[in-house]
C-alpha cells in the first residue's frame, strides 16, 4: 500500500503532524502533492533508477519529496545537514544526483555546495528563497497529468560507516508498482511489529537518518499518522507523547538516558499509557539503561538490530529480554551467521562475525566494488557483514560485541569497548563515555574512557580514580579503563550515534 490508497479511504486524517507548531498534511494533500511533484519530475527528464537528493531538517515537506520518488522509480538520497560543505557535496556527487532539494532552515549550507555540485541540473528550495534555487512550489503547481505507470523507487542512503568517506547503499529496485506488496520493511512493521492505521508514530530524530526515513515512510505506506518532532528534547517528547496520544515512538538510546536522567518529578507530569510499543534502535543500549525503560513505561520495550545496508534484522521484546538479558534479538530479516576471520562458521557462545543470509543477493557500496567485496563472506555470495562482532545463543539470540574496528587488543587480549559503556552508562555522574584504546607501548593498546559528566567541575584525578574502581568492582580488572579523560562533550551525530571513529582517530594523532 501507499499514500493513494488511504487519499481515497480516509482523505482528510493527518499524514504528518508537525509536533512543535501543529501544521500538518492530510493524506489527500500528500497523495496530490508527491504525485505533482513525480510528474514534474519527469517532465524534467528523469526516468527510473535516477537520483534526487534532499537536504532539509525536519519539515513536512520532505515527505512529499519522498513519496514523489517512491512513487515513480526514483532513488532518493537524504543528506545530513550536519555536514561540513564539501562532505555534503561529496555526498550528492557520489550519489549522481539530478536534482537536489533544500530547505530554508539550511540555506547556509545548500547555497555553499552550489558552486561544487556541478552534476546537479535543477535545484529547489522548501520555504523561504535560497539563491540558485528555484521555488519548491514550482513542481507542485505545474500543470502534468499523473504518471500511469508507478515503479517502486528506494532509499539510497549513505553509511556513516567507521573509516574513510561514506559509502552510498543502493539497493535493486524491486521490479514492482508502488501500491503491490514486496516492500520487507513494510512487511515487517505490520507483521512483526503490528502496525495499523489506527497508530500515531513519534518520530524524534532527524529523518535525513536511514531509520527515521524509512519507518516514516512504512507508517505512510500502512496509513498511520507520523507526528515528527524538529528535533529531540526529552521533555518535548513526553509532552508530544501525551498530547498526541502516541501509540508508538522509535528512539535511540541516548534518548533514552536523557529521559531517565530527568528528575522523577519531572517523568511522573507525563502520561505515556497511550504507548503500545517504543523502539530502541542504532546503538547499542546499556542493559540498565533499558531495565530503567521499561520498570517505567512497562513492557513495551522492543528492540531490533539492523544497519543502513538493509542486509538482515533480529528483534527482541521485553519479555524475551529480560529472560535473555543483553540479546538484541533473533533473526527477524535473514539468518544470523557466526563467522571467524576465515569465514568459517563457529558455534553457539563463541565470538565472531555477525552475517546475515538473504534469499537475494546482498546490498552494494554506491562506487566502491572494493568495499562491497569486503562485505561479503567469503564462500556464500548471498550472507553479508557490516563488520560488527557478536555471538549466538543455544537458542539462536544474538548478543553484540562490538564493531570489529573498535575493538581493542591489548596485550594479546581482546576487549570490547561496549561491555566497559555499558557499565558507566548509568553512573550518577556521568552524562555521556566513550571507551576506546589508545597506544601503548607494552600492551600494544589500553583502555581509555572518555567521560561528558554532568557537572564539569567534578572532574578530576579523584573522581578518574572512583570510575575506574566502579568498572573494576563490576567486571573483569583486565577491562578497566587504566586513564579516563574528562571532555566538555564528546562527538554524536544529530542521530544520537557517537562518532567513535572521529575520537579514535583524534588520539592516535596526538600520540604520533
Amino acid at each position: 500500500m501507499f499514500p493513494g490508497v488511504h487519499a481515497k479511504t480516509d482523505p482528510d486524517k493527518p499524514a504528518v503532524i508537525m509536533a512543535e507548531t501543529g501544521q500538518a498534511i492530510t493524506y489527500r494533500e500528500l497523495d496530490q502533492r508527491s504525485a505533482s511533484i513525480a510528474a514534474a519530475l519527469h517532465a524534467l527528464g528523469l526516468r527510473r533508477g535516477d537520483v534526487i537528493a534532499l537536504l532539509s531538517d525536519n519539515v513536512v515537506e520532505i515527505f512529499e519529496i519522498y513519496w514523489a520518488a517512491i512513487r515513480s522509480g526514483l532513488y532518493i538520497t537524504a543528506v545530513n545537514w550536519h555536514l561540513a560543505a564539501d562532505e555534503a557535496a561529496y555526498i550528492v556527487n557520489d550519489c549522481g544526483a539530478r536534482v537536489l532539494f533544500a530547505s530554508a532552515g539550511v540555506r547556509e549550507l545548500a547555497a555553499a555546495v552550489l558552486p561544487v555540485t556541478p552534476g546537479v541540473h535543477h535545484r529547489y528550495a522548501i520555504g523561504d528563497p535560497i539563491d540558485g534555487h528555484h521555488p519548491y512550489t514550482d513542481l507542485i503547481d505545474a500543470d502534468h497529468p499523473r504518471l500511469p505507470d508507478q515503479p517502486r523507487g528506494a532509499e539510497m542512503l549513505y553509511s556513516s560507516g567507521t573509516t574513510g568517506r561514506p559509502k552510498g547503499v543502493k539497493p535493486v529496485l524491486l521490479d514492482i508498482q508502488v501500491d503491490e506488496p514486496g516492500e520487507p520493511l513494510v512487511g515487517m512493521l505490520a507483521h512483526g511489529f503490528g502496525i495499523t492505521a489506527a497508530d500515531r508514530y513519534l518520530s524524534p530524530a532527524p529523518i535525513y537518518h536511514a531509520a527515521p526515513l524509512k519507518w516514516c515512510g512504512g507508517m505512510h505506506a500502512l496509513g498511520a499518522t507520523v507526528v515528527l518532532m524538529e528535533k529531540f528534547d526529552a521533555i518535548k517528547a513526553l509532552t508530544a507523547i501525551q498530547q498526541h496520544r502516541i501509540t508508538v515512538t522509535q528512539m535511540v538510546p541516548t534518548m533514552l538516558i536523557r529521559m531517565l536522567q530527568l528528575s522523577p518529578e519531572d517523568r511522573a507530569r507525563f502520561d505515556v499509557s497511550s504507548l503500545r510499543v517504543a523502539v530502541h534502535a542504532a546503538a547499542p543500549c546499556p542493559p540498565d539503561v533499558k531495565q530503567a525503560m521499561i520498570d517505567w513505561w512497562g513492557p513495551k520495550i522492543v528492540e531490533y538490530y539492523g544497519a543502513t545496508e538493509g542486509h538482515g534484522v533480529t528483534v527482541v521484546t521485553s519479555q524475551e529480554w529480560v529472560s535473555k538479558r543483553g540479546t538484541v534479538g533473533r533473526a527477524a530479516l535473514g539468518i544470523v551467521h557466526i563467522c571467524d576471520d576465515d569465514g568459517t562458521e563457529v558455534g553457539a557462545g563463541q565470538h565472531g562475525i555477525i552475517y546475515f543470509e538473504r534469499d537475494h543477493a546482498p546490498f552494494e557500496y554506491h562506487n566502491d566494488p572494493e568495499k562491497t567485496a569486503s562485505a561479503r563472506h567469503p564462500a556464500h555470495e548471498n550472507w553479508s557483514t557490516v563488520g560488527d562482532l557478536g555471538y549466538l545463543d543455544d537458542d539462536g539470540y544474538l548478543y553484540l560485541t562490538d564493531r570489529k574496528a573498535f575493538m581493542i587488543i591489548s596485550g594479546g587480549v581482546n576487549i570490547y569497548p561496549q561491555e566497559i559503556e555499558n557499565v558507566l552508562a548509568l553512573h550518577p555522574q556521568i552524562s555521556d563515555v566513550a571507551v576506546i584504546g589508545v597506544p601503548d607501548a607494552e600492551m600494544g593498546e589500553q583502555v581509555k574512557a572518555v567521560v561528558q559528566l554532568r557537572d564539569r567541575e567534578q572532574a578530576g584525578d579523584e573522581l578518574a580514580a572512583e570510575l575506574i574502581g566502579y568498572v573494576r568492582e563490576r567486571i573483569a580488572h583486565y577491562k578497566a579503563p587504566r586513564s579516563v579523560d574528562f571532555v566538555d562533550e564528546l562527538p554524536r551525530l544529530a542521530t544520537g550515534k557517537l562518532a567513535k571513529r572521529k575520537l579514535v582517530d583524534n588520539y592516535a594523532e596526538v600520540a604520533r
